[in-house]
């Protein structure tokens, strides 16, 4: 695919989403779960994150390319995690307006009609250091009023146990129809930017809660020419970030 021969595709638009939660993250270790997160952080690390540090999800420490560059045992990689020296993106197979996040089990978690991932190391995650969320098919089966049961830490829970929460930070969720925060007076989820082509009623419509939104929605930000080029032809010529996110 030409960088000048097409515009920006969806698929694009939520890496750039994703790509900004590290902008001016400094030296910590960029821990995304799934595809379009990894080009998020792969694309931060090569353009205006050059200080984030990228693991291959083991023990190693590795730059853009896959190279190791250090070594990260286990109790080195707890250490980042409760010393808030990483940035977690996650998915959520459920979340509400104040960002709690379900991972584990739809239905009653004391008999659950889908049994999930389990809760995982979600609690320690927002608790700790901070999240952000990539939901790659937003709908209300994932927008919802009231998660089945609490995984990630929204802010009605994390207010309630303020001494356990001292380093709570939910940075974004990004979706297939915009990028979402939690900048409003009482912590609940907002729109920050739709991605082009979705309308402010599209993302009403596929959200089980009322979101806040602003008078003035901007767009999510184009990726620049040369951040086009490096998705396209270097980090993901293979164009796998079209099979997850449908335009």
């Amino acid at each position: 695919m030409s960088t000048e021969a097409s515009a920006p595709t969806r698929a694009e638009y939520c890496v750039i989403g994703c790509a900004e939660a590290w902008r001016g993250a400094g030296e910590i270790l960029a821990s995304p779960m799934g595809l379009i997160p990894s080009i998020g952080a792969r694309l931060a690390r090569r353009t205006f994150a050059p200080d984030l540090l990228l693991t291959d999800g083991e023990a190693t420490l590795v730059d853009v390319d896959g190279t190791p560059e250090g070594w990260l045992p286990y109790r080195r990689h707890l250490t980042l995690v409760t010393g808030g020296r990483r940035h977690v993106m996650m998915g959520a197979s459920q979340i509400d307006r104040y960002g709690n996040q379900n991972i584990s089990c739809i239905g009653d978690w004391t008999k659950p009609v889908r049994q999930l991932l389990g809760v995982r190391g979600a609690p320690v995650n927002t608790l700790n250091n901070p999240t952000s969320y990539w939901i790659p098919r937003h709908s209300r089966r994932v927008f919802v009023e009231r998660v089945d049961m609490v995984c990630g830490i929204g802010y009605d829970r994390a207010a309630a146990h303020p001494e356990t929460a001292r380093f709570h930070h939910l940075a974004r969720v990004v979706s297939d129809l915009g990028v979402f925060n939690f900048a409003t007076q009482d912590h609940t989820m907002r729109v920050a930017s739709l991605h082009p082509g979705v309308s402010v009623e599209e993302v009403r419509e596929a959200t089980g809660f009322a979101l806040t939104i602003p008078p003035e929605v901007p767009p999510t930000r184009a990726p620049t020419t040369e951040e086009l080029r490096l998705i396209r032809e270097v980090i993901d010529p293979a164009n796998t970030r079209d099979r997850e996110v449908r335009t």
